[in-house]
């Protein structure tokens, strides 16, 4: 009988980061893979990015509207934890694979654990800036299987007293796709989007859920430089976190400006394009401490939100502030950084596909553990 494996998905970003190892299971034999959609996926406000998942020909595909607009977090959790556990009582899944630091995934563990279900956590023992870090660790302490990014990851992890048995050090699954011959060209990519620009950098802000009440003096600080820049950019809209509002009407007022090409959402493939031909990147998105360095592109780094991740040589980190913004553009538009493997070296999903056909792993208990480990302290 073939074991049930169930991706949950609530962002654009993390189906970037799923995509490749759903399709690879899909099709193993012994496998069916179920994909629960919900989050930003089905927010026509920032794309209807569910749509991409459909499109990616998944069979079992489930859609669950899990807020309305400006919900708060705890709401969020709160319904996607009812939506997911009829959806499980239903479909009986025998792993669930979540990913991240986001309220649909910590709904995932929560569902996955009370239910005695296995769960995967992918890219957990991360840190950075935000309520999405004590999110990240909450999923950790729930799941029974973590596919982290790196070595240092999974050093964490063991400090939270999880079995180091239990932990794979795999890469981010998305360099799997950044590395891919199956990326559309750079002509078909602004074709789509009708974007004219030869030179251009990306623009991705999202709001600091523990540290809104200065949002917009932050988002206005950071936007007088971009247009005191004079430079070309594609903007692309924040996640759906509280605050989110307050940065995408200014955003909005770009709109228009010649210089600027706003969008709720980017397919994700398209995404990767654009950032590997960016003269940068800018904000405060994981991409540019993540991706961006993989590709060699220059990032700079706004605030607090990614304080803890990964330090390249081709990321400036700076404060919201418009004289430290316009200086860090000036420099980072210039300049071409190395290839930064510390988020692994493409082959994730290999690696991923052959730890779940080994029979050992479907023997890991859901009854958790504390794991002391001395040299972990």
């Amino acid at each position: 009988m073939a074991r049930k494996v169930l991706f949950l998905t609530g962002t654009r970003a993390d189906f970037g980061k799923l995509k490749s190892l759903m399709h690879a299971l899909d099709r193993e034999e012994g496998f069916e893979v179920h994909v629960f959609v919900t989050g930003m996926h089905v927010l026509p406000k920032y794309g209807n990015t569910g749509d991409e998942v459909e499109k990616a020909g998944f069979q079992r595909i489930f859609k669950f509207i899990n807020q309305k607009s400006n919900d708060s977090m705890d709401n969020i959790l709160a319904n996607t934890i009812q939506g997911l556990s009829n959806y499980v009582d239903l479909t009986k899944p025998d792993l669930m694979v979540i990913h991240g630091d986001r309220a649909e995934a910590l709904a995932g563990a929560i569902v996955g654990a009370f239910n005695n279900i296995l769960v995967a956590h992918i890219e957990g023992g991360e840190v950075s800036g935000t309520i999405d870090e004590s999110i990240r660790h909450s999923i950790s302490k729930l799941a029974h299987l973590h596919f982290v990014a790196n070595d240092e990851a999974k050093a964490r992890l063991m400090r939270m007293g999880e079995p180091g048995g239990n932990i794979f050090t795999i890469g981010s699954p998305d360099l799997d796709l950044m590395m891919s011959d199956a990326l559309p060209s750079l002509a078909e990519v602004k074709e789509r989007y009708e974007i004219p620009f030869e030179h251009y950098g990306i623009f991705t802000y999202h709001p600091v859920t523990t540290s809104l009440h200065n949002l917009l003096a932050k988002v206005k600080e950071v936007k007088a430089a971009l247009l005191e820049s004079g430079r070309n950019y594609v903007v692309i809209y924040p996640n759906n976190d509280p605050g989110s509002e307050i940065i995408i009407e200014e955003l909005e007022a770009l709109r228009g400006n010649p210089h600027f090409r706003i969008f709720p959402s980017v397919r994700f493939e398209a995404f990767l394009v654009l950032l590997k031909h960016a003269d940068f990147m800018i904000g405060n998105s994981s991409a540019a401490v993540r991706e961006a360095p993989f590709y060699g592109v220059c990032s700079i780094n706004i605030g607090t939100r990614q304080d803890g991740r990964c330090q390249s040589g081709c990321i400036l980190n700076v404060h919201e502030s418009r004289g430290e913004v316009m200086a860090a553009i000036e420099q980072c538009a210039s300049q071409r950084g190395e290839r930064s493997t510390h988020f692994g070296h493409g082959n994730s999903t290999d690696q991923f596909v052959s730890l779940l056909k080994d029979p050992r792993l479907w023997e890991v208990s859901v009854q958790k553990r504390f794991a002391d480990h001395p040299e972990a302290a």
